[in-house]
């Protein structure tokens, strides 16, 4: 049906799709009251598993109709100031209009001649991010999809840079809090697991730089190759900030690529008043950041930048179709040169259109906000004799335990921490995370969201205990 091509003839069928699917959003964004619905998996599925794709609606209206039952009644909304699970953030509506520019143009960022302004957009948000970073004149980058292959890339460079032809002697040192990400990426670089050594953390959840230290010179002594060591600018469970500066002089020292994984603390980059939180930063070799995550962009949103732009090397294979090597002679820039994807979606737009409709001063601002609800949220917890609290944040990352008030099984309580968590979600009430500390099961509170108050914080925590004093209790008549 070509009448569904978007073109010159059909812009009013696309004004009315969009607005129609607009309202639909706006009307759903504007009555959600509460995260999450709580629906389980075993009662959704059916209704997704009965359309038949076979049988089209043929109607706009429909369609939405019926993604009301599938999609938007139950999805989960970041936006509301009680989700404060996962590292999700409220969006920027400058951001969610690029979204809806860049998905009608359709450009692809792999060659010049498939976007051109869109190229020239993204390398200068690439410039002004590795500005902010203090990489110098030489730095460069790529927009990703997202943390996981920003990491994976930059050790793929580190990799090569190392220039040795036994990769069985290559050693990648992070700290135990770090991304997962970082022994994925070492084994589909195809390096063994014991490549990747894990360095332990202060009670501020820190990579232990003295211990660093002693690996790197045990790696040395041993006649291996420290190929990089990964520093961590915001954990994704505590959002501690690994010391940068001792960091980078240890690799210094070592020769040793220094990657920062700052894909949850870029967000500092444009704070007013907590810049310096990042200092070090700017002698790294390579830097992760996801604006999804602290910039309040929409998914994907991320970048990989370097400091040294002909490392991007590692990255480049030319095709004849596509980029031959005679565009670089002849200075076309095609950003397929510099990537791990080929076609690639115009994500930098949204950015863009962000920092010329905020400025990065209003979204620094932002995220200051969160930071400071955090260390409300720690104060909260750390006089609240019902809960134990990890560390105090310096990002907006809380993790916590409920503890009864009389002596149990640590097991017990364990599993009472679970099901707070799990009956919360199904009340739709709120939304938390969970994790694991040194052997015991926490929760932990992700505060992105600027919207969210002391008082929801508060109020969570009174559903938490609740819950988790009803299984304890229940638990107990049981077995007695």
């Amino acid at each position: 049906m070509r009448s569904q091509l978007l073109n010159g003839m059909t812009t009013e069928r696309y004004r009315r799709s969009v607005t129609d699917g607009v309202e639909r959003v706006a009307a759903r964004l504007a009555a959600t009251d509460r995260p999450f619905t709580g629906v389980t998996p075993d009662a959704l599925a059916p209704l997704i598993e009965r359309i038949d794709l076979d049988r089209p609606l043929y109607d706009t209206t429909a369609v939405l109709d019926e993604l009301e039952d599938v999609y938007l009644r139950d999805a989960v909304y970041f936006h509301h100031p009680r989700y404060l699970a996962h590292l999700n953030c409220p969006v920027v509506i400058p951001a969610v209009l690029g979204e809806a520019v860049l998905s009608a143009v359709n450009s692809s960022l792999d060659t010049w001649d498939q976007s051109a302004g869109g190229t020239l957009i993204e390398r200068r948000l690439v410039e002004w991010t590795a500005g902010r970073l203090g990489l110098g004149q030489a730095a460069d980058g790529v927009f990703t999809s997202g943390g996981s292959q920003s990491n994976l890339q930059a050790l793929l460079l580190a990799r090569e840079e190392s220039k040795t032809d036994s990769p069985a002697k290559l050693r990648i040192f992070t700290s135990e809090a770090g991304h997962f990400s970082v022994l994925k990426s070492a084994r589909l670089l195809g390096l063994s697991a014991d490549s990747v050594v894990s360095i332990p953390v202060d009670r501020d959840r820190r990579m232990r730089t003295v211990v660093l230290a002693r690996e790197l010179e045990r790696c040395a002594r041993a006649g291996l190759v420290p190929m990089a060591v990964v520093a961590t600018a915001g954990t994704t469970d505590f959002g501690s900030l690994d010391p940068l500066p001792e960091t980078a002089d240890l690799c210094a020292r070592y020769g040793t690529w220094l990657h920062v994984d700052a894909a949850y603390g870029c967000g500092l980059l444009a704070s007013p008043t907590r810049r310096h939180l990042l200092d070090g930063i700017e002698h790294a070799d390579s830097v992760t950041v996801d604006y999804h995550k602290s910039f309040f962009q929409p998914v994907s949103s991320s970048a990989l930048l370097v400091r040294d732009a002909t490392t991007l090397r590692h990255a480049t294979y030319h095709a004849e179709y596509l980029n031959p090597r005679r565009t670089v002679r002849e200075r076309i820039p095609n950003q397929v040169d510099k990537s791990l994807q080929t076609t690639r979606r115009f994500d930098a737009l949204k950015l863009w259109m962000t920092l010329r409709t905020m400025g990065a001063d209003s979204v620094g601002e932002l995220f200051d906000e969160v930071c400071e609800l955090a260390a409300e949220g720690w104060r909260l917890l750390a006089a609240d004799p019902r809960y134990d609290v990890v560390c105090e944040p310096v990002l907006s990352t809380l993790v916590f335990r409920w503890v009864p008030a009389a002596a149990t099984d640590p097991a017990l309580t364990d599993r009472a921490n679970r099901y707070a968590r799990t009956a919360l979600a199904a009340s739709g009430a709120a939304v938390v995370a969970g994790t694991e500390v040194d052997g015991r099961q926490y929760l932990k509170f992700t505060l992105l969201n600027p919207e969210t108050t002391p008082s929801d914080i508060a109020a969570v925590l009174d559903l938490l205990a609740g819950h988790a004093e009803q299984y304890l209790g229940d638990s107990l008549d049981r077995a007695s």
